[in-house]
C-alpha cells in the first residue's frame, strides 16, 4: 500500500470516563420551562418583522424581484400555464362530479392566497386528478343518481311512469358536499400547520406514494370510461368498486357512442404524441405547445358546427355560466359523513404539493417551509371552498410547464390566474359545446407520468425488496379496497415493515483487520482475525422493548452459550462436590480434590492455589496425610473433566464487547435487560465492555439508573479498539480472576452448608422479577 495513503495516530486508550476527565466534559445547560417561555414570548421589532415574514413569505421574495430580467419569462409562463390550468380545471370536474364551472373556480381562487402565503416560488396551485377522484368518490357515495330520480312525463310500455333524473337537485347537493368537504380539508391542513406537524408527511415514503398514485391513475381511467364510451354505469364506493364499474362498461358496451369514442381516442393519441414532442424538443421550443388548449378549441368548434349533441347524441358540457357565485359557508352537518376521507385527502394533497415543491426548491437552491406550506394550503382550500371550488394541490406536469417556460416566482401563477379569470367572466360559454369524452381523454392523457411509475417496480426489486413489496401492496390495496382504505392499509404496512426491521435487526460478530483499528463483520472479509478470548457483538438498530428478546438470542448465538445455564450448571456441580466432601468421599489436597474411594475420574480440572510466600515457611498442619482445608483455596478449570456427573457448558471467552455505535436510543425495558445480561456474564467470569456509546445514550443510561456497583461506567469505552487494547492489557497482567473462587472457598469448611443459589439467580426466564430489582 502506498505510504501516502496511510495515517498514524498516537493517543491514550480511552474509556468513556477517562476521555471525559481528560477533555473536561461540561454539563449541558438546560433551560427551565419558565426560561423557555420567557424567550419565546419576548418580542422586539426585528423578531416581530421576522415573524410576519415567516407567515407572509411574499415579503421575503417580492422586494428582491427583478422585473427587467424576469417579467418577460413570467408573462410567457403565466399565459401557457393559465391555458392548461383552465382546461384541466374543466376536465377534473368530471372526477369530482360537479358542474364544469366549479373546476374554473378551483383553478383560480387558490392561486390568490398561495401567492401571498406560499413558500415555493414555482408551484402551480390548482386541482389534481388523484385528490379530485378521492373527493369525487365520497360525493358520489353520498349523492348517487338514484337519490334524485323523479317521475317523468313519459309512460312506460306496461303503463308505469318512467323515472327521470333531477339533475338540478343532484348538482346542488353535490356542490354543497364539495364545498363543505373542501372547507374541512382546509381546516385539517390549517390545524396541522398551527400544530407544527408537517413532518407527518414523511411517513408517506416514495414507494408508498408511487403505488398509491399509480393505483389512483388506474381508478381515474376506469372512472372516465363511462364518458369516453358514453355509457351508463352504476355508482360504487365499496370493495372491488373498480371491477364493478368495468363490468358495467362492458355490459353496456353496445350502447357506446362512436362519435364520443372516436373523439376520445384521437384526443388521447394526439395529446400524448405532442407531449412527447414537447419533452424531446424542449430546449429548442420557446414554449411547450399547449396541445390541450388546441384540442379543446378544435373540438368545441367542430361540436358546435356539426351539433354533435343533437345529431349524434354526443355528451357535451352544455352549461358554463359567466361570473362567480357569492361566498358560501360550509354545511357542518355533512362533516361527520366524510371526516376520515377529508383527513386522508388533506394529507395526500399536501404530500403531493410538498414533494413537487421540494424538487424545484432543490433545483434552484431555495428553501421550502413544510409547516408554512400546510398553513398556505389550509387557507387556500378554505378560501377556495367559500367560492365554490374544490381541493387544491399541484401537479408535476403543470408546475414543470410553469418553470420550464420562464416562471421564476409566483408572479407567473398570478398571470395564469388572470387568464383563468378571463375564461370565467368571458370565454366560458364558448366551451359549452365541448364533448365530455374529450375532457375525459385529456384527463387520461395527462396520467402517462403516473403510469410510467410501474417501471420503478423492477428497480425497487433489485435495490430493496421491502420497498418493492410496499409499492405492490399499496397498489393492490388501493385497487381492491378503494383509495382511502388502500392508503391507510399502505401506511400500516409501511410502519409494520419499519417495526419488523427494527424488531429483528441485523446483528454481527466483528473481527479485526490486522494492524488497523478497523473492525468488520467476520462473514464479509477473508483478511480478518478474531480477538483471542473475546467476542465482539454489534447491533445495527436502536434497542427497545420490541427487539430486546431478539438481541438476547443473537448474543447467545454469538458467544455460543447461555450465561444463565452456565451459572446454574456450575452451582449444581459445586453443590455435588460439597456433598462429596461432607461425606468424606473427596479430600482437598495440594494436588486438588482426591477421591478417598476410587471414583473413576481424576480431577484434573482442580489445582491448588497457595500463597507463594508460604512455600518456604513453616509447614502447614497435616491430618492423615492431607492438609487441612482451612487454608487451601482452589480455582476451577471448567474446561477440564469434573469429579461429578454434571455437564457444564464450556465458556471459551473471558471478555465480551458490545459495539453500540449504531444504537441511536434505548428505552427503559432495553436498559434493564442489557443490565441483566451484563450481570449474568460477570457472574461466570466474563467481563463485559460497551464501546462506541454516543453521549446521548450515556446520559440516558444515567437517567434510567443503569449504573451501580457491579455495572459501572468503567466498562464504557470510546471505541471498540480502545476496549480491545484494554482487554489485552488486562489479560497480559493476569488481573482478571474467576468469581467462582469465593464459592469454592466455602467448600473447604464442610461445617458450613452450601447455599442454595437458585433463588438468587437473575434469569431471563424470571425476567419480570429480575428487572424489577435492577434499578433499586
Amino acid at each position: 500500500m502506498d505510504s501516502q495513503n496511510q495515517y498514524h495516530v498516537s493517543r491514550p486508550i480511552y474509556s468513556i470516563r477517562a476521555f471525559e476527565h481528560v477533555n473536561e466534559r461540561q454539563a449541558r445547560e438546560k433551560k427551565s420551562l419558565k426560561e423557555k417561555l420567557r424567550n419565546s414570548c419576548s418580542c422586539s421589532t426585528k423578531a416581530a418583522y421576522g415573524l410576519v415574514k415567516r407567515f407572509f413569505p411574499i415579503l421575503e421574495w417580492l422586494p428582491l424581484y427583478q422585473p427587467r430580467q424576469w417579467i418577460t419569462g413570467e408573462i410567457v409562463s403565466g399565459i401557457t400555464t393559465g391555458m392548461v390550468c383552465a382546461l384541466q380545471g374543466l376536465a377534473y370536474t368530471l372526477l369530482v362530479n360537479v358542474p364544469p364551472v366549479y373546476g374554473l373556480y378551483a383553478a383560480f381562487f387558490p392561486i390568490l392566497t398561495y401567492f401571498i402565503l406560499g413558500t415555493s416560488r414555482h408551484l402551480s396551485v390548482g386541482p389534481f386528478p388523484v385528490t379530485c377522484l378521492m373527493m369525487g368518490s365520497v360525493i358520489l357515495n353520498l349523492a348517487p343518481d338514484e337519490m334524485f330520480m323523479k317521475p317523468g312525463n313519459v309512460t312506460g310500455v306496461n303503463g308505469t311512469v318512467a323515472l327521470v333524473l333531477n339533475t338540478v337537485a343532484r348538482d346542488e347537493m353535490r356542490v354543497a358536499l364539495s364545498i363543505s368537504m373542501t372547507y374541512l380539508i382546509g381546516i385539517f391542513q390549517l390545524a396541522m400547520g398551527v400544530a407544527g406537524v408537517g413532518f407527518l408527511v414523511r411517513y408517506l415514503s416514495d414507494p408508498l406514494v408511487g403505488g398509491f398514485t399509480t393505483a389512483a391513475a388506474v381508478t381515474v381511467v376506469v372512472s372516465q370510461l363511462k364518458l369516453i364510451f358514453n355509457v351508463p354505469t352504476g355508482n360504487y364506493n365499496s370493495v372491488l368498486a373498480i371491477f364493478y364499474t368495468i363490468g358495467d362498461v362492458f355490459k353496456n358496451i353496445k350502447k357506446a357512442n362512436m362519435v364520443d369514442l372516436i373523439a376520445a381516442v384521437v384526443t388521447i393519441i394526439v395529446v400524448m404524441l405532442v407531449k412527447e414532442f414537447n419533452v424531446k424538443y424542449q430546449k429548442k421550443l420557446p414554449a411547450p405547445i399547449p396541445i390541450e388548449v388546441v384540442v379543446t378549441v378544435i373540438d368545441a368548434g367542430v361540436s358546435y358546427a356539426l351539433d354533435l349533441s343533437t345529431n349524434y347524441g354526443s355528451g357535451i358540457v352544455r352549461t358554463i355560466p359567466r361570473g362567480f357565485i357569492p361566498p358560501q359557508p360550509p354545511d357542518t352537518s355533512y362533516f361527520a359523513s366524510f371526516a376520515g376521507s377529508s383527513f386522508s385527502t388533506a394529507v395526500v394533497s399536501y404530500a403531493i404539493a410538498i414533494s413537487v415543491a421540494k424538487v424545484y426548491a432543490a433545483k434552484h437552491d431555495l428553501v421550502v417551509d413544510a409547516n408554512q406550506e400546510l398553513l398556505a394550503f389550509g387557507v387556500s382550500n378554505i378560501f377556495c371552498g367559500a367560492f365554490g371550488g374544490f381541493v387544491a394541490t399541484t401537479a408535476l406536469s403543470r408546475t414543470a410547464i410553469q418553470e420550464s417556460t420562464g416562471g421564476k416566482t409566483q408572479v407567473a401563477s398570478l398571470i395564469a390566474g388572470l387568464l383563468v379569470l378571463i375564461v370565467i367572466v368571458a370565454l366560458g360559454p364558448l366551451l359549452q359545446p365541448l364533448q365530455k369524452s374529450v375532457l375525459g381523454a385529456i384527463v387520461v392523457a395527462n396520467l402517462k407520468g403516473m403510469f410510467m411509475q410501474v417501471h420503478d417496480v423492477p428497480i425497487l426489486w433489485r435495490k430493496n425488496r421491502t420497498d418493492c413489496l410496499l409499492w405492490v401492496f399499496t397498489f393492490a390495496a388501493c385497487i381492491l379496497l378503494g383509495l382511502d382504505v388502500g392508503l391507510l392499509a399502505g401506511v400500516v404496512f409501511e410502519l409494520a415493515t419499519v417495526v419488523i426491521r427494527t424488531q429483528f435487526p441485523t446483528c454481527s460478530t466483528l473481527g479485526n483487520i490486522p494492524s488497523t483499528d478497523i473492525y468488520k463483520n467476520m462473514k464479509d472479509y477473508k483478511n480478518i482475525v478474531t480477538c483471542p478470548g473475546t467476542k465482539i457483538f454489534k447491533c445495527n438498530a436502536p434497542i427497545y422493548f420490541a427487539n430486546i428478546e431478539h438481541l438476547k438470542d443473537r448474543i447467545k448465538h454469538t458467544v455460543g452459550f447461555n450465561a444463565v445455564q452456565v451459572f446454574k450448571k456450575r452451582n449444581k456441580a459445586l453443590k455435588k462436590i460439597h456433598s462429596l466432601i461432607k461425606k468424606g468421599k473427596l479430600k482437598v489436597t495440594e494436588n486438588g480434590l482426591v477421591p478417598v474411594e476410587q471414583l473413576g475420574v481424576d480431577n484434573e480440572g482442580y489445582e491448588t492455589e497457595r500463597d507463594p510466600g508460604q512455600v518456604d515457611s513453616e509447614p502447614q498442619p497435616v491430618e492423615n496425610g492431607a492438609r487441612t482445608a482451612v487454608d487451601l483455596e482452589m480455582q476451577v478449570d471448567w474446561t477440564a473433566a469434573l469429579p461429578v456427573n454434571v455437564t457444564v457448558p464450556k465458556v471459551d471467552i473471558h471478555s465480551f464487547v458490545m459495539d453500540f455505535t449504531a444504537v441511536s436510543f434505548l428505552d427503559v425495558m432495553a436498559a434493564k435487560s442489557i443490565k441483566l445480561i451484563i450481570k449474568e456474564f460477570l457472574r461466570i467470569g466474563v467481563n463485559v465492555y460497551i464501546a462506541g456509546c454516543d453521549d446521548e445514550i450515556v446520559m440516558k443510561m444515567e437517567s434510567m439508573g443503569f449504573f451501580d456497583e457491579m455495572v459501572n461506567r468503567s466498562m464504557l469505552f470510546l471505541t471498540v479498539h480502545d476496549a480491545i487494547l484494554y482487554i489485552k492489557m488486562e489479560t497480559a497482567s493476569d488481573i482478571t480472576e474467576d468469581p467462582m473462587i469465593e464459592k469454592i472457598s466455602q467448600l473447604q469448611d464442610d461445617k458450613i452448608p452450601y447455599p442454595d443459589d437458585d433463588d438468587l439467580i437473575e434469569t431471563y426466564d424470571n425476567q419480570r422479577l429480575a428487572i424489577h430489582g435492577l434499578s433499586s
